[in-house]
């Protein structure tokens, strides 16, 4: 073993206990959300939301809205790594912060309404799937932003962590809204 590899394994493993951290304090607010969820009392009524005919159906639009923002934020993520040949890319930072922060600002209200009116539910296999997913969602959002911080943070946590996020946002989406449009129709 030479000097070198011994400062590369230092390395790596200081960049992990970077890593560490955002990612138990995103298990924390997964898991709380989940106990949140589980020992809330269901309101068993919605949110309103104006222009919907319902408040599934404006969860399922803004989920989906917040999905299309999640695509603008993988392709941009990935044109901020150098992938999809973006051009000379100054457009790309701005536009993949603020489609972050729009769908942000898009699943809060569909939160909201989920833990509030129905809290953690496990009736079913889709719904037990879609309240695990939804508490997974804001832990991996909330260890991706404690993760952008840090200079130590390996290069390849960010990319990984923004694509659990997409990821799990997809999961999130096919278990409600795509549910909700082949069960109900596509309906404001």
């Amino acid at each position: 073993m030479t000097a070198s590899d011994v400062k590369v394994s230092t390395s790596s493993h200081s960049g992990l206990a970077v890593l560490a951290a955002p990612v138990v304090i995103g298990v924390g607010v997964a898991v709380g959300l989940g106990v949140y969820g589980s020992l809330h009392e269901p309101a068993l009524y919605g949110i309103s939301v104006a222009g919907f005919s319902s408040g599934a159906a404006a969860k399922s639009w803004l989920a989906t809205a917040a999905l299309v923002l999640a695509v603008a934020q993988v392709v941009t993520g990935a044109g901020l790594w150098g992938r999809f040949g973006l051009g000379d890319r100054s457009w790309v930072a701005p536009l993949h912060r603020w489609s972050g922060r729009l769908a942000v600002l898009t699943v809060l209200p569909v939160v909201t309404q989920c833990l509030y009116a129905f809290g953690f539910q496990h009736d079913s296999p889709r719904v037990l799937a879609h309240s695990l997913l939804g508490c997974l969602f804001f832990g991996a959002f909330t260890a991706k932003m404690l993760a952008l911080r840090p200079k130590t943070m390996p290069g390849w946590a960010i990319p990984l962590l923004g694509g659990l996020l997409f990821t799990v946002l997809a999961g999130v989406w096919l278990t409600s809204a795509l549910w909700f449009f082949t069960t109900t129709g596509v309906t404001r």
